[in-house]
């Protein structure tokens, strides 16, 4: 597979659309799980994510789905499966924007459990940044009201096993081909849940089985459009991006769902999106210095 060449306006034009469609993909998911049991749309999810990535390889998916990272690429895939439960299982209860807040968690955890799991050396400028970004996580959830929501625990849930996953797709993407690891990562979301799903199926009507067939294009789409973006422009401009996802969630959530951030979940989300770029800085800044450029 050849590079693309750098295009940074290009790049950040991909990764906004890798945050709208993302996030379309959660508006679905909270909308069926109105009426829907989670862990069928999590079925879906995955299943339908596998049937668009079959009819995408055809031809290259014999070669695609050998790896030199099997284990690995099971674990990677099996956080991946936690994180889209606990998340669609929260999200059914937890508004649209208020979800996104929470797992913008994510890149922080990452910072922290580098350290244990990949040897990284993380300075006291670093640690500042994950304490403003989990104080800005307690704003949000606000336990001091008298309990944290179910939702949002889940929520809380579905951000460290995105975090763990993170880490070993760290591991895994110098070895193993991009595409490769898209196949992986619904592997065993696909398998799991079509051994277990049975008990709590519902019989979808035809709008359902739609939205679940948008959903998994949406979810193989997104993860296609964030290879793009990674590689026509360098990490360090397009990463940031991420967090226009925040704007989308309010925005769906607001047509769809009719629910807007109060200015709690507003004063954490800042926080937690300065924390984030800020740690995201001085992990370029040391790198830079590490390299020597």
């Amino acid at each position: 597979m050849t590079e693309s060449k750098e295009n940074i306006a290009l790049g950040i034009m991909w990764m906004l659309g890798t945050m709208c469609l993302f996030i379309s993909m959660d508006t679905i998911a909270k909308f069926l799980t109105q009426t829907i049991p989670a862990p069928q749309v999590v079925w879906a999810r995955f299943n339908f994510h596998i049937l668009c990535m079959l009819i995408l390889l055809r031809g290259s998916l014999f070669t695609l789905i050998r790896t030199e990272n099997l284990k690995l690429q099971l674990l990677r895939s099996t956080f991946l499966l936690l994180a889209t439960t606990m998340f669609f299982t929260g999200l059914r209860v937890t508004p649209l924007a208020t979800a996104a807040t929470i797992m913008f968690l994510s890149p922080i955890v990452v910072t922290m459990l580098a350290i244990p799991l990949l040897g990284e050396q993380v300075g006291i400028r670093r640690w500042m940044g994950i304490l403003i970004g989990f104080t800005g996580a307690l704003i949000v959830v606000r336990p001091d009201t008298g309990s944290i929501a179910t939702g949002h625990l889940l929520v809380i849930g579905a951000a460290i096993s995105n975090a763990m996953y993170q880490i070993i797709t760290r591991k895994v993407r110098a070895r193993d081909h991009a595409m490769t690891s898209l196949l992986y990562s619904a592997l065993v979301g696909a398998l799991f849940t079509s051994a277990t799903v049975s008990s709590q199926w519902q019989t979808p009507d035809a709008l359902a089985w739609l939205l679940f067939l948008t959903m998994g294009f949406l979810g193989a789409a997104s993860h296609f459009c964030l290879i793009r973006a990674f590689s026509l422009a360098p990490a360090s401009t397009v990463a940031p991006y991420t967090y226009s996802a925040l704007l989308w969630a309010t925005l769906f959530g607001y047509i769809i769902f009719n629910d807007l951030p109060d200015r709690w979940t507003l004063i954490g989300a800042t926080l937690i999106v300065t924390s984030g770029l800020y740690i995201f800085y001085r992990e370029q800044q040391i790198r830079i210095t590490t390299d020597g450029t």
